[in-house]
């Protein structure tokens, strides 16, 4: 059984920086694709990022490259997104998840419990 709890939401002003990490239990996290989805009331949960099992392949979705980065430490068992830049339309609850390489939220077998990020303008 894999537990993935997501920490470092908060609330900042746009234009402000926050840093979404996840730590995760199990033997797994080493060999599945990691990725951060969001979702705001009312909506569907949306891709934002996501790197492989080995670090060598990241995709995020248009309207966060250059702002965000998605990373992973294997020997600590946790992932990162750092969010720089942000704006009002990046207020949403993020969630990390372990699954296959894909944008589609099926193919993730593992999620957190997401974290609230609130971004003012």
């Amino acid at each position: 059984q894999v537990q993935l709890v997501e920490s470092g939401g908060g609330l900042v002003q746009a234009g402000g920086s926050l840093r979404l990490s996840c730590a995760a239990s199990g033997r797994t996290f080493s060999s599945r694709s990691m990725a951060w989805f969001r979702q705001t009331p009312g909506k569907e949960r949306q891709f934002v990022a996501i790197i492989s099992w080995n670090g060598l392949n990241i995709y995020y979705v248009d309207s966060v490259k250059g702002r965000f980065t998605i990373s992973r430490d294997n020997a600590e068992n946790k992932g990162y997104l750092q969010m720089n830049t942000l704006k009002p339309e990046d207020t949403a609850i993020y969630y990390c998840a372990l699954g296959t390489y894909s944008s589609s939220e099926r193919d993730y077998d593992y999620w957190g419990q997401g974290t609230q990020v609130t971004v003012s303008s």
